[in-house]
């Protein structure tokens, strides 16, 4: 089966001055993993993680960083499908609405 969903985290390892207390980027990527596997059916959910300070030579993925480093956007930033669905502490209900919007079939 191939991968119809994906999710990409930007991020860094310096946890964001307005998240102070929050988890980092690393461990917001790690957890979304977790708490998605629980919920739904992700063999068809690919996951991303992107370090902002060294992205990888895809150039949305240097303009997604490049815009958080000037700061218009917060991270971690959570998409799903190219789709911003989370900037800074990302909430679950804002994502498994997307995921469910993109087909992610829930466990029985």
């Amino acid at each position: 089966m191939g991968k119809d969903i994906y999710i990409t985290v930007y991020g860094a390892e310096q946890i964001c001055a307005s998240c102070v207390g929050a988890p980092g980027s690393r461990d917001t990527y790690e957890w979304l993993q977790a708490a998605i596997g629980r919920k739904y059916i992700d063999e068809n959910i690919a996951y991303e993680y992107v370090d902002i300070d060294h992205p990888p030579d895809v150039e949305k993925h240097k303009e997604f960083a490049n815009r958080i480093l000037e700061e218009e956007l917060f991270y971690p930033l959570v998409l799903v499908n190219d789709e911003i669905v989370a900037e800074g502490i990302p909430k679950l209900k804002t994502i498994y609405k997307e995921l469910e919007k993109n087909g992610a079939v829930l466990q029985s």
